[in-house]
């Protein structure tokens, strides 16, 4: 069969073995398509001439692989909540890396595919509803412009996961620039070995950042790289008032993409504070603290790093302090960046950050929606805005008005496409679209929310429905991690 025209190699298996297991995913009885990325499936050159829905979910399962894979689950470590784990690929097998025409690199991922040595008596499987919410919120976050790993597909496996009860099962292929984490360096440092942190390194810059080769620090480089790269990605998070919900060290990317959709979820009314996931019991991940929380992670990071740094212990410490401080310094600069992306702020003046958080303040004091209170602000739609009779917010737009010269201003009609999201994954309607699958085996409603959040920026008229958050609140409202 033509198998997608994958053209799969896998340069991770030219690591050391410490860092991967060779296994194939378990087959399941009857796998069934129950989405399939058309447009991720072209941007990647795969081809379904000739490939039946049988074949095809008899692939995306993990029952028929193409020819010469080498399937792979990967070792890594990570601080789940603050606590120093050994870990791994749990439920999830890399079959291969998908080389694009134009040479891009992407690993091909099954999650869900069954039990691995990483495992930790988990069953390696998933539920329907849980890769379901990683394909609609990647391809939201897609959407809307940020990084991310991408779903290719979701097959139904025709069996049950029990968690408390059972559940329909599924697979989710993940593309991905690669799966290499912070957490993996974290888990080759562990390994005391230098030669398997040499490799690591060595290895993901010359996928990742071959310019970084010829710097006189390597390994420095990377790690200021990396820490260029998340801090822009938790100010555009930030922007888009995205909670991540889990972000350990296995779930910070070394490419710099979003990686694992458990409990994450998208602020309505705007609270900084806010945590959604059940088990942050403690609001460690919350959405003030993402990007603290990036900056601890970037200090294991520079932590497993110390050893190729620099071979001098006090040498390697100092340029790694200096390269983790200034973590700050990029996340304020592309955070600013964003802000005034998003209040068509046409330039930098030193008192924007003032302006900024005025606005942001009088938000929160009234209690008002995040996402529509920006889209109506650059839309010159204040009758949509709660606050718009209060003084201060009357003052501060008047200020507003003559930092942004007004001319700048859009409505509906424009061309500009990426300023403010109409839509975004509502809490509401994401439990709603999983509830009707999970509940009432009616995928309808999720389509239909797929098709709103994969046009984010331009509002209809049928799609009124998904511009709120929920009446009541969704007070208590928790997230979980993926299961």
């Amino acid at each position: 069969m033509n198998n997608l025209n994958l053209k799969l190699q896998n340069s991770y298996t030219d690591l050391p073995e410490v860092f991967f297991t060779r296994i194939s995913p378990t087959p399941v009885t009857s796998p069934e398509i129950v989405l399939f990325n058309d447009y991720l499936s072209e941007s990647l050159n795969l081809s379904l001439t000739g490939v039946n829905k049988k074949d095809l979910a008899a692939t995306l399962s993990g029952n028929l692989l193409p020819n010469n894979t080498n399937p792979i689950s990967q070792a890594y470590a990570g601080h789940q909540f603050g606590h120093f784990s050994i870990l791994g690929d749990g439920r999830a097998i890399v079959i291969g890396e998908h080389v694009t025409k134009c040479g891009k690199r992407f690993d091909i991922q099954f999650k869900g595919s069954g039990p691995t040595p990483y495992s930790r008596q988990g069953d390696g499987r998933a539920t329907l509803s849980s890769m379901l919410r990683e394909y609609l919120i990647s391809e939201a976050m897609n959407a809307l412009g940020i990084p991310t790993t991408r779903s290719l597909a979701v097959v139904s496996s025709g069996e049950s996961v029990y968690r408390n009860k059972p559940l329909p099962g599924a697979i989710l292929t993940r593309v991905a620039s690669s799966h290499i984490r912070v957490g993996t360096f974290q888990y080759a440092a562990a390994s005391g070995q230098i030669n398997n942190l040499k490799a690591l390194t060595n290895y993901t810059i010359k996928r990742h950042y071959p310019l970084l080769l010829e710097s006189d620090y390597p390994a420095l480089a990377l790690l200021e790289e990396v820490s260029k790269r998340q801090a822009k990605l938790i100010a555009e998070w930030m922007g888009v008032g995205f909670i991540h919900g889990v972000m350990n060290t296995d779930n910070m990317t070394i490419s710099g993409e979003t990686i694992d959709y458990g409990p994450c979820a998208f602020l309505d009314k705007y609270d900084p504070s806010i945590a959604f996931s059940s088990i942050d019991h403690g609001k460690r991940y919350a959405f003030e603290k993402q990007a603290a929380i990036a900056n601890w992670n970037l200090a294991r990071f520079a932590e497993s790093l110390l050893p190729l740094i620099d071979p001098d212990k006090d040498t390697a410490l100092k340029l790694a302090e200096n390269s983790v401080n200034q973590f700050r310094d990029f996340f304020e600069s592309e955070w600013l960046r964003v802000m005034r992306k998003k209040m068509l702020i046409p330039d930098e003046k030193s008192d924007d950050p003032k302006l900024i958080w005025e606005f942001l303040e009088i938000m929160q004091s009234s209690g008002a929606d995040y996402t529509n209170s920006f889209y109506a602000l650059t839309n010159n739609r204040l009758d949509l805005i709660s606050f718009s009779k209060n003084p201060n917010f009357i003052n501060w737009h008047k200020k507003w008005q003559n930092r942004t010269n007004q001319n700048l201003l859009i409505n509906e009609d424009s061309n500009e496409k990426s300023i403010n999201p109409a839509y975004i994954p509502r809490n509401h309607k994401v439990e709603e679209a999983l509830q009707a699958v999970e509940v009432n085996g009616n995928i309808e409603p999720f389509k239909r929310l797929l098709t709103v959040i994969s046009n984010p920026y331009k509002i209809r008229d049928d799609f009124s429905e998904y511009l709120g958050p929920s009446e009541d609140g969704l007070v208590g409202y928790q997230t979980f991690c993926g299961t």
